[in-house]
């Protein structure tokens, strides 16, 4: 009846839609070819929408995949001569439609659709499309094995409305924004999600099994695409940056003033060479950072932490570029003066090229170039190589692997990674330095397991890359049980043990046990109403990492308080830990959401290297008062306390609020603050003496005296985005310290105005 009255309300047509329902696995849609014009403004009433094809029959995917939608959803395809055009009827009778008018990518607290396009029918790589009830955007790629990356922005155009039976939303993408073969005849992969706030679920319009080695395998197809245009594909998109840092005149004079520094030009350009080939240029490219990096707090000292990337023109076309355990990280690339691209498809081949010039500081500006190739073999199996150097002067890093991923029948994935570096500095030179990393995946539904092996060299060094931690095997088994409880609160269990252990490579070479060994479980639930949760326990021993305390060194001490000697310090041998992490998730109600992580038990303190009591405490707060104003408020704590007599080592504190008001689609305002407090005690040889450590430095020797401080860092923003190329920003920011952990007797250290101003030019 749901599907009758759609149709219907489309107005009157000589020939009804096509219909092509998912479980019936009706998935291969002729899609109609048009000539009328459509006009996107959210509503499905104009006549250029008779005689589109209709997808209908959609099954749930998450938490529970195998059964029918609870809510219709309704999905016209059609396309003319420059564009794919897409109308949705998403109907909801079971809870209110979660819908704001959100900045364009933060629609996920949203009810919303997204759009899986493989528009080379690969079945290994798709572009997204998603819109929410008001046609606010989100877009990304998503690579099998690898998961979605919603980054990268694509120009397209959407709009939507509430209406009485739940929302509809009309989607006009042109072909200009969208890579494919050269050919007449085209055959794409399509597959549709709707994600349902209120209850937690996600429908597919196929039928997916979450426990198959291929999301994309299981996707439709639209055939019989014909004599697309694609035309002259260029952009040009230049931009130009202000800004006016402000601060103390100098370590003895506080006079505040402003640097009026001149303008900061650049800007990009991209030539669509073929329709599934483009090259990018750019000229001080623009970092995008109009706002400060999360804080995060570091659990293990031993592995180092990253930020995502931002700038536009590394996110073009990133997908060519992702590569097995982050051989490719492009923010290395601090500070360039040019760089170019070239990236798409030919034939069975993936092709990702990237040379840039930074900024080094230098006589001899550092040199980044970047090959990235990927060959399909047999149905959803990839082999790769990837090549990397950054040359300056004399001095190099080289870094060549090959990897692939099989698909071992309809359960098994296999997949690995060989590489090795080569490295020279002055006089020093490392190389041959290998890594590697086999993997095998066995997935089910309801059982499966993940084993992987890895290992990189001491002196394996990445510089156009980010490896949390090298000097390091890892050999890890996880198998998996999931069940789907009927007539239960639950709607699915999951449990898995893990068996994780680390060595150093030197151990490791010599056959000796492990230096972690983790006996660890994982325990997840959803329940229904889309609430969620899980609760992991660990049980682990570690042995003493003498690198990290290599500059640590122990006051010796008599009885009277003299001191006797100074000795390096030496840590017990192995700390044994154990504790449990839990975390409870709210539903995506219409106005708020919630959720709280807390960990707690023994662990290490990295500090002193002894045993400890943590506590580490997440809360996340949405509120959605109204449908043009969001707040985010984040809470991150990390309490570490000697187990010894219970007194405080370490306390990091991160407190963060974000409040946004939507004036309208393309504007709006944002003001960010987060405070980050850090208080630190004097340190000892707890484990053993309790006699105070010293630290070595270039001059001698300081004491690890107590640590208090707190920062706290502002910024306001007014945003104007017609689309991801046309940008106003108008921004201060501001930072003020205090010599306390609690936010008292601030002090303001730094502040800043800026204006960005940037304009995509696209040929019609």
């Amino acid at each position: 009846m749901l599907l009758s009255g759609a149709v219907a309300a489309q107005g009157p047509s000589n020939a009804p839609s096509p219909v092509y329902n998912g479980r019936a696995r009706e998935t291969n849609v002729t899609i109609p070819r048009t000539q009328a014009a459509f006009v996107i403004d959210g509503q499905l009433s104009e006549s250029a929408w008779q005689g589109a094809a209709t997808l209908t029959g959609f099954s749930q995917y998450s938490p529970v995949d195998r059964l029918p939608a609870a809510d219709s959803t309704v999905v016209l395809v059609a396309y003319d001569d420059h564009a794919i055009y897409f109308g949705i009827r998403a109907f909801e009778s079971h809870g209110g439609v979660v819908a704001t008018l959100a900045d364009r990518d933060r629609i996920f607290s949203n009810d919303h659709v997204e759009i899986f396009l493989d528009t080379f029918d690969d079945r290994r790589r798709a572009l997204l499309f998603g819109v929410n009830a008001f046609g606010i955007q989100s877009d990304g790629t998503f690579v099998e094995g690898t998961g979605a990356d919603r980054t990268p922005d694509f120009l397209f155009e959407s709009k939507g409305r509430l209406t009485e039976f739940g929302y509809e939303v009309e989607v006009r993408i042109p072909f200009k924004s969208l890579r494919y073969e050269s050919k007449s005849t085209h055959q794409w992969g399509i597959q549709v999600i709707r994600r349902v706030m209120h209850s937690g679920v996600e429908d597919t319009w196929t039928a997916t099994e979450r426990g198959a080695t291929s999301f994309l395998e299981q996707s439709g197809r639209l055939v019989g695409l014909t004599d697309l245009r694609r035309g002259l594909v260029m952009d040009v998109n230049p931009t130009v940056i202000a800004s006016s840092p402000g601060g103390p005149r100098s370590d003895t004079d506080p006079t505040w003033r402003y640097q009026q520094p001149k303008p900061d030009f650049g800007g990009l350009v991209r030539w669509g060479v073929t329709p599934n080939v483009s090259l990018t240029a750019t000229a001080n490219p623009d970092f995008s950072q109009v706002e400060s990096d999360v804080g995060q707090t570091i659990f293990d000292p031993r592995s180092g932490i990253a930020f995502p990337e931002r700038r536009p023109f590394f996110l073009e076309a990133n997908e060519n570029f992702q590569v097995p355990n982050g051989l490719i990280f492009t923010r290395r690339i601090i500070d360039p003066v040019g760089a170019a691209k070239l990236s798409g498809k030919v034939g069975g081949n993936n092709i990702g090229f990237l040379s840039a010039v930074d900024e080094g500081g230098t006589a001899e500006d550092p040199l980044f170039n970047i090959l990235r190739l990927r060959r399909d073999v047999g149905p959803g199996s990839t082999l790769g190589m990837v090549y990397t150097d950054r040359v300056q002067g004399s001095d190099y890093n080289r870094v060549a692997a090959v990897d692939t991923r099989l698909l071992l029948g309809d359960r098994y994935v296999l997949s690995g990674q060989l590489g090795t570096s080569f490295t020279r500095r002055g006089d020093v030179q490392a190389d041959g330095r290998p890594l590697f990393d086999v993997r095998l995946v066995k997935t089910g539904r309801e059982r499966g397991f993940t084993a992987f092996f890895t290992g990189f060299h001491p002196e394996f060094e990445t510089a156009s890359g980010f490896i949390p931690r090298t000097g390091i095997l890892r050999l890890v088994f996880q198998p998996r049980r999931t069940w789907f409880p009927e007539n239960s609160v639950f709607q699915s269990i999951s449990f898995q043990p893990i068996s994780d252990n680390t060595w150093e490579w030197d151990r490791f070479t010599r056959g000796t046990e492990p230096n972690d060994i983790k006996m660890n479980t994982v325990t997840s639930a959803v329940l229904r109403g889309g609430w969620n949760g899980h609760i992991y326990t660990w049980t682990e021993t570690f042995k003493y990492p003498a690198f990290l305390y290599t500059n640590y060194f122990v006051e010796r001490r008599d009885a009277l308080g003299a001191v006797t000697d100074t000795v390096p310090f030496v840590g017990t041998d192995r700390l044994t830990n154990l504790g449990v992490n839990t975390r409870l998730g709210t539903p995506q109600w219409k106005r708020f959401s919630a959720s709280v992580d807390l960990t707690a038990g023994q662990d290490d303190n990295f500090d002193e290297w002894s045993s400890a009591w943590i506590l580490y405490t997440t809360i996340d707060l949405q509120w959605q008062p109204t449908e043009q104003i969001r707040v985010n408020g984040r809470f991150l704590e990390q309490r570490v306390m000697r187990k010894s007599d219970g007194s405080l080592v370490r306390l990091r504190s991160i407190p963060r609020l974000r409040v946004e008001y939507q004036v309208s689609r393309a504007v709006f305002l944002r003001f960010v603050g987060q405070y980050d407090g850090l208080t630190v005690d004097e340190l000892r040889d707890d484990s053993r003496s309790g006699d105070p450590i010293l630290i070595r430095t270039a001059t001698g020797f300081r004491r690890a005296t107590a640590i208090d401080r707190g920062g706290l860092r502002a910024d306001w923003l007014f945003s104007y985005q017609p689309n991801p190329g046309t940008v106003l920003f108008a921004g201060y920011g501001a930072n003020v310290g205090s010599d306390e952990f609690r936010p008292t007797n601030l002090t303001r250290t730094s502040d800043g105005f800026f204006v960005k101003l940037s304009y995509l030019f696209r040929t019609r």
